[in-house]
């Protein structure tokens, strides 16, 4: 064998070495994405993790427990949206799949709206409830498969109307 070739195939075998034991040091550097995946708040340990030869990405959806029941941690991109309504970490009370602010319009019309456009994209309600105590509606949905539910929550909060939506575990997502 050429000698030149040696020292390469040397420094190769090594590597594959290292590649195949999992370890932690020089490979990080080569392969950042062996990092474990972080915990997402409020997420249960095995929706939230991954095993550690797993990259993290973007991709990955998360799922957490509620007293509702089991749900992902996002919507999927096809989820009905309010027009004019912003994403707000701010007025999280707990694990939700989206916690939103609407400007300038009351719980009332805010929630009559979310079902609505649910039905319009294949849901049927199974109920809407309120005022509540807080001045506050919700609108509890099915949709398809059997056992995909979604709850919107629409309360008063200050000035604005806060949104809170539950997208079921069993629902479909991207």
């Amino acid at each position: 064998m050429n000698r030149s070739v040696r020292p390469l195939l040397s420094i190769f075998a090594v590597l594959v070495l290292l590649a195949g034991c999992g370890s932690s040091g020089a490979l990080d550097a080569i392969s950042p994405g062996t990092a474990a995946t972080p915990v997402v708040p409020g997420a249960s340990i095995e929706a939230s993790t991954a095993p550690a030869s797993a990259a993290p990405s973007a991709s990955t959806v998360t799922q957490s427990d509620t007293a509702w029941g089991r749900i992902w941690d996002t919507l999927p991109r096809t989820f009905p949206t309010i027009q004019g309504a912003t994403v707000s970490e701010e007025a999280a009370t707990g694990a939700a799949s989206a916690v939103l602010t609407v400007n300038g319009q009351s719980p009332k019309d805010v929630a009559a709206l979310m079902q609505r456009l649910l039905s319009g994209a294949g849901y049927s309600t199974i109920g809407l409830t309120g005022p509540l105590e807080n001045g506050g509606y919700v609108v509890d949905m099915a949709g398809r498969p059997q056992g995909c539910k979604v709850q919107v929550t629409a309360a008063p909060t200050g000035s604005v109307t806060t949104v809170t939506v539950l997208y079921g575990a069993t629902c479909p997502h991207d």
